[in-house]
């Protein structure tokens, strides 16, 4: 099975490079894409499976990285804040069909009418979703990844933005409408849960959507 880590940043509000990364989604995936190696070819996010999220936590936003590359953390400023690795192995190796678990994933529900549709109704050839919409998105994903949903709350988030300027010269403007999924479900597919979570669910991926964060559920108390 493929080596995955999780990765956990927790910034110190003081560093300026850090206020700066959590600007946009631009500046923070330049800065999490430098903790893995150069010359990894034309999509080095894909080559080492680099899927992070912004936690808000009472204490300030949390970052969260998987990756099935070790992260080099001595890249980050000395001021950036403190950060830890661990495997996410043993997670993994654990799911088993018909285990019950809890989920997080920050995604980006779109839709992607077809060419007559978009120009019946004048749309874009990407449509944001949200409400129930989305949590519809949502349910037909966490079927593709081998779950059978038990409970979901679903809560809009602000969307991740930026510019960015590819090879071509061009700048590109960064959208990506987030909604945050949580709750619980139940394994019917191991293999094709563990896929989904090392690949990340839906568009974004590079910009904070996608990752899908699994752990056991605690028993109801009695």
């Amino acid at each position: 099975m493929t080596a995955a880590y999780l990765t956990r940043i927790i910034p110190d509000p003081r560093s300026p490079q850090a206020r700066r990364d959590t600007r946009t989604a631009v500046d923070l995936h330049r800065r999490l894409m430098s903790l893995f190696p150069d010359n990894a070819g034309p999509d080095p996010r894909a080559r080492f499976g680099v899927l992070h999220r912004t936690e808000d936590t009472p204490t300030g936003p949390h970052l969260l990285i998987q990756s099935n590359h070790h992260p080099d953390l001595t890249k980050l400023p000395t001021t950036y804040g403190t950060a830890t690795t661990k495997p996410l192995d043993t997670l993994l190796e654990a799911l088993r069909p018909g285990l019950t678990i809890r989920y997080r994933c920050v995604a980006s529900p779109v839709r992607k009418p077809g060419a007559t549709t978009r120009a019946a109704y004048k749309l874009p050839a990407v449509v944001a979703l949200t409400g129930t919409a989305a949590d519809e998105w949502w349910l037909r994903q966490a079927d593709a990844a081998g779950l059978n949903i038990t409970n979901l709350h679903a809560q809009p988030l602000d969307t991740a933005h930026g510019t960015r300027t590819p090879h071509s010269g061009d700048r590109q403007r960064i959208h990506h409408t987030r909604t945050r999924f949580d709750g619980t479900a139940t394994v019917l597919d191991p293999e094709q849960l563990r896929t989904k979570i090392l690949e990340g669910i839906g568009r974004g991926k590079p910009y904070g959507c996608g990752l899908l964060s699994i752990a056991p559920a605690r028993p109801e108390p009695q």
